[in-house]
Formats: structure tokens, C-alpha cells, sequence
């Protein structure tokens, strides 16, 4: 019995007992995830005692070239063992607490790796010259690479995938048609779910020789929460028509989709509406918006386009109908007489607040509604500029412009704001002066324009209008004056100040 357990217990055996119970006791707190790997391998560990021990009693029997045999096939499967272990610590466990992340392939290179270099130095113990087996085994090499190219292609192409985290596990991504989430991620194949259940398994050479979408990252889809960088935005097309101011289209659009309570659609960023296209009938707009989560793309898209619709409607506007549809209306006299009359109504309308047309009748005011001219501006235009020479007015039907004199030293100052009903341009009208200040469209602005030949022949027909409509002009004439004096005063004032301060100190000081 002594002599067996000589045999047994050699000088390294406490040393491996220690450095595995150690490794083990280190592991398995920390480890809750690879517990089952951890196991087998302490079970591993466990059979290759026993069979050191079997390796024992055929020693004690002298049969010591089988004893020698399982001693050294026990080292190297301790060696395996412990291996295993060290990298379950140093992977699992001390690079996530020094906040060091690697993926699982990395970790199966170095112990892998580890394999290889302890199995040569066993080897080495052994006897067996290395030189010879490099250079056998390089041949090999070649032949298996050659025969197993498309293999090794999808290893490599999983080594970079997990190497340079352009794919994790829970991402969502599209290959060509196909969209999916990110369920595995192997040395050979990446497995992808899609949104009907389906576990499509593509080579990771694929992936690598062709572009693949990162549509949504995992952290964005797991948590649920606001959508960043990460988020999915997501376009939704629609068509209005050219009776509708483009910019009151995308403002509408645009607060409603925000303000509205639409799950799985982000606050920030909130949705935006563009103007995309001029079509033949319509304009193309698109509504865009951010998703949280990309399983849920369409029920998502399909609550947009509902909301999208009532906004549409509250505002009486309808989608516009494609061009290949045929309109069958009865254009003859009496329809265009309608709609012209509904148009001179309006024009009439825009027409009986200015004061500057309030000393005409019915039939003067009918006459210049039907020369007026249509004349829309979007927001930021210049409908006019200060200096210029035009010899008509604009009448601002809806929205609003600012009124901006610019001084002689480029400063502009405000004059005064310019809601619907409002006239401008009327002294180029009836005197041919030109602008005195320059007006910007506010927002968007639609106007009727009215040149000097509609309005010559009413001023000659009744000459007694001009002379009332000059004291309109001369009020409107005195605002402009008092802004351009309050001016000339503010440059005054400064240079009044200096040649009082220097006569002060030439007093002061005796100066001739």
C-alpha cells in the first residue's frame, strides 16, 4: 500500500490539486452563466485522478510501460483541465470586472491556443523532435486548407465578426430581403430569427463578402427606451396636392405625429415631415420617424399612417389620387364659372378690410378683384426690397410679413408686422417711388398683386379718389420718416457727447 501511494502522489500532484481547487473556488461565486462548463470540467478533472491512480497499480505491478502511458495521458489532460479554468477566470471573470469585454470567440482562440502550446511541450518531454512535426504538419496544413477553404472562410469571417463587435448577439439586421434578429453568433454560422419565427442560419463568409444593416442595436430593443443613434427610422410616404401650401402640409404633419401617443414611436428624435418631390398632380412628402423597437416595424408604420390620415383629414386635405386615374367632370362654361366665382368671392373678401379701397363702390371694388393677380410667397422670401422700383401693391390674403428698414450704415430695425388684410408696396403704386423698406415673408404668405394698369383706369374715371388716397399714403409715409429720424438721432447723439466730454477737458486742463 506504502509503495502505491508513492507511486501515486508524485511532486507536482498537490500543486495541480491546489491550483484546480483554487481556480474552482474562484470560479463558481462569479461564474453563474458557466457553471455547467465549470461542472465538467471538475468532473473531467475527477476521472483523471482515478485514472492517475489506475496508473498507480499497474506501476506497483511493474508494469510500468502501460503506467507510463496513462501518467502522461493524465498530465495532458490535467493540463487541458487547468487551462480550461484559466481562461473561464481570466475571460469570465477578470476582464468583465476590469470592464474589458471579450467576445466568446476570442476566448476560444487563447484557449485553443493553449491546447496547441501545452500538447508540444508534453510532446517535447516525451521525446518527439518538433522540427520534424512542424514540418510535417505544415504540409498537412496546406492540404486541409485547400480541401476546407469554404470552411475556414466562415471561421475567419466569425473570427472578425465577434473580433470587431460589428455584430452582437439581439441585433437587428438586414441581409438583402431578409430581416432579422441576431440569435447566435458561431465559428461557422450566424443564426438569424425573423419576425414570422423563422431561423435562417447564413455562413459567416456571406456576411463577410456582402453588406449586411445594423437597423437596431440590442440595448435600444432590450431596455424599450428612447431611440438614439441606435434607433430605426423609418420613412412613410405620401402625396397632396399642389392646392396646398407645402409648408403648412409638413407643419401639420409634423406637430401632429409628435403630439400624438404612438407606441414604439421615439420622442426624441420627434418625427419630421419633408417635401421630397414635385410629381406630376402632387407634391411627394415623407413622414419620418424614429422606432424603438424594429420587431414591431409594421403595426408601427400602420398606426403612423392612421394618425398620418386623421391629420390629413381634420385639415380637409385628401390624398392625392394617382395620375393614371381618370376624372370625368363636365368642364363645359357653367363649371368654370363657378369656380371662377368662388375665387372672385375670396378676392372680394380680401379686399373690403383695407382702407386703402374702402372709398371705392361694389362694382370698382369687383373691377380690380378681377385683375388681381396671385402671388404666394414661403416663409423667408423677400416680397419686396428696399430701393427697388415696381409700380404695384400686394394684399396679404393669409399669413404674415416684416417690415425692415435698413439704414445707410447696413443696420436693419423693425418697422412693423404685416397680418392678412395688410397692403404694402402702395406708394410705387400711385407714386412710382421706390420701396422704402424691404418685407420678408414671416411665415407662409398668400397674396394678390395688383399692378398700375388695373388701377389707372378707375384713378382717371374718379380723380377725387387719388387725392383722399394720399392722405392714407402720407400717414403710412410719416412711420417710415419717424424710424429713419429716430435713426439720424441715435447717430446725433453720440458725436454730441464726444464734442461736449473734449470741451470739457479742454476747460479742464487750459487747452486753447
Amino acid at each position: 500500500m506504502n509503495e502505491w501511494i508513492a507511486t501515486l502522489w508524485r511532486d507536482e500532484t498537490p500543486y495541480l490539486l491546489a491550483t484546480a481547487l483554487a481556480l474552482a473556488l474562484v470560479l463558481y461565486p462569479w461564474l453563474a452563466a458557466g457553471r455547467r462548463t465549470l461542472k465538467h470540467s471538475l468532473l473531467f478533472f475527477g476521472f483523471l485522478l482515478l485514472l492517475d491512480a489506475l496508473a498507480a497499480v499497474f506501476a506497483v505491478r511493474g508494469e510500468t510501460g502501460i503506467a507510463t502511458g496513462m501518467h502522461q495521458a493524465v498530465l495532458l489532460g490535467l493540463g487541458v483541465v487547468l487551462i480550461r479554468l484559466a481562461g473561464l477566470a481570466l475571460f469570465r471573470v477578470l476582464l468583465p470586472a476590469l470592464r474589458m469585454p471579450m467576445p466568446d470567440i476570442a476566448e476560444d482562440i487563447v484557449v485553443i491556443g493553449g491546447y496547441v502550446l501545452w500538447a508540444m511541450v508534453r510532446l517535447s518531454y516525451a521525446g518527439v523532435e518538433l522540427s520534424s512535426l512542424v514540418a510535417t504538419s505544415a504540409v498537412i496544413t496546406a492540404v486541409l486548407a485547400f480541401a476546407m477553404q469554404d470552411t475556414l472562410g466562415n471561421i475567419l469571417g466569425g473570427l472578425a465578426l465577434q473580433l470587431d463587435n460589428s455584430l452582437e448577439i439581439g441585433d437587428w439586421i438586414k441581409v438583402d430581403d431578409l430581416s432579422g434578429r441576431v440569435v447566435e453568433i458561431h465559428w461557422r454560422f450566424t443564426a438569424i430569427v425573423t419576425r414570422n419565427g423563422e431561423k435562417v442560419v447564413m455562413p459567416n463568409a456571406q456576411l463577410m463578402k456582402s453588406k449586411f444593416v445594423v437597423v437596431g442595436k440590442a440595448a435600444v430593443g432590450a431596455a424599450g427606451g428612447e431611440a438614439g443613434p441606435c434607433g430605426w427610422r423609418r420613412w412613410i410616404w405620401f402625396n397632396v396636392g399642389y392646392d396646398v401650401s407645402p409648408a403648412r402640409v409638413i407643419q401639420a404633419v409634423a406637430e401632429g405625429t409628435a403630439g400624438a401617443e404612438i407606441p414604439n414611436v421615439a420622442r426624441a428624435p420627434q418625427p419630421s415631415c419633408v417635401a421630397m418631390a414635385f410629381e406630376p398632380g402632387s407634391v411627394r412628402y415623407a413622414l419620418r420617424y424614429w422606432l424603438v423597437d424594429p420587431r414591431d416595424d409594421d403595426p408601427t408604420d400602420s398606426a403612423v399612417r392612421c394618425h398620418l390620415l386623421a391629420t390629413l383629414q381634420r385639415n380637409g386635405w385628401r390624398i392625392a389620387v394617382p395620375d393614371q386615374s381618370v376624372h370625368l367632370v363636365q368642364d363645359d362654361q357653367a363649371h368654370q364659372e363657378a369656380v371662377w366665382q368662388r375665387e372672385l368671392a375670396r378676392r372680394l373678401k380680401a379686399l373690403s378690410g383695407i382702407e386703402l379701397f374702402a372709398l371705392l363702390d361694389e362694382a370698382e371694388r369687383r373691377k380690380i378683384a378681377e385683375r388681381l393677380v396671385y402671388a404666394p410667397f414661403a416663409s423667408g422670401d423677400v416680397m419686396t426690397r428696399q430701393g427697388a422700383t415696381a409700380h404695384w401693391l400686394y394684399i396679404v390674403a393669409s399669413g404674415e410679413a416684416e417690415v425692415w428698414w435698413q439704414a445707410p450704415d447696413g443696420e436693419r430695425r423693425l418697422v412693423s408686422r404685416l397680418p392678412p388684410g395688410s397692403v404694402f408696396g402702395e406708394m410705387g403704386l400711385m407714386t412710382g417711388a421706390p420701396r422704402a423698406a424691404t418685407v420678408v415673408a414671416a411665415s407662409d404668405v398668400e397674396c394678390y398683386r395688383l399692378d398700375k394698369a388695373s388701377f389707372e383706369d378707375i384713378i382717371h374715371e374718379r380723380q377725387a379718389i387719388a387725392e383722399s388716397m394720399s392722405q392714407i399714403l402720407a400717414q403710412r409715409q410719416q412711420a417710415y420718416g419717424e424710424t429713419q429720424e429716430a435713426f439720424r438721432k441715435e447717430q446725433r447723439e453720440p458725436a454730441a457727447h464726444r464734442a461736449d466730454i473734449l470741451q470739457r477737458m479742454r476747460n479742464f486742463f487750459g487747452l486753447g
